[in-house]
């Protein structure tokens, strides 16, 4: 017998799926890329490299710099994930954060965390939230002409302009009177307006 349960492989599928909808709906991967690229920028300047007995201290002038934008792109990242609405303002930072932690720290993290910070904060800057989709149209049933059994097509419509057009009574010039009254756009062949404005 098998130490996994049926119930807790239903469960870890229905929290994956969980998961998927949640990673879905915002810049996960963008928010990802960001939080990821502050962490080389700030440990760089603090690490000290060992190589036998010497040992190679990489700190530079500007370590709390270093901290701060590493601190402010984790930051920003886990925003991305929480509150998916401020992505342009968090990408268009990550971006400018990336590029000052070049000269700052070490070449943007020995150019690890200027990467990844330029690549999530263009992730999320173009990022968009989905459209759920629309229901499908349904086919046409089997009839006469697409239409169902049983339903005929409106004419009444069609039929009244043409009865008004054998009887003579100006039906036509009445309807493209009326649909000129309608016309809100201002750009109808009655008043003249082709579209365009004039300056003066």
């Amino acid at each position: 017998m098998s130490a996994e349960t049926p119930a807790a492989s239903g469960q870890f599928t229905h929290r994956r799926q969980q998961f998927r909808a949640w990673r879905g709906a915002r810049p996960f991967w963008a928010g990802l890329f960001v939080a990821l690229g502050g962490f080389p920028i700030m440990y760089f300047p603090y690490a000290n490299l060992r190589i036998g007995h010497l040992t190679l201290a990489m700190a530079t002038t500007a370590g709390a710099g270093s901290l701060i934008i590493g601190v402010l792109l984790v930051v920003l990242g886990i925003s991305l994930w929480v509150q998916e609405h401020i992505r342009v303002f968090a990408g268009v930072a990550a971006i400018l954060l990336g590029l000052v932690s070049v000269p700052v720290s070490n070449f943007g993290g020995f150019i690890i965390g200027f990467l990844l910070a330029l690549v999530g904060g263009a992730m999320a800057v173009s990022w968009a939230p989905g459209v759920p989709p629309e229901q499908e149209p349904q086919a046409d049933l089997p009839g006469r002409g697409g239409f169902p059994q049983g339903a005929e097509p409106d004419t009444t419509a069609t039929g009244s302009v043409k009865d008004t057009t054998a009887r003579g009574d100006g039906g036509p010039s009445q309807a493209s009177e009326a649909q000129a009254e309608n016309d809100l756009s201002g750009t109808s062949p009655t008043n003249g307006a082709n579209g365009r404005h004039s300056a003066g």
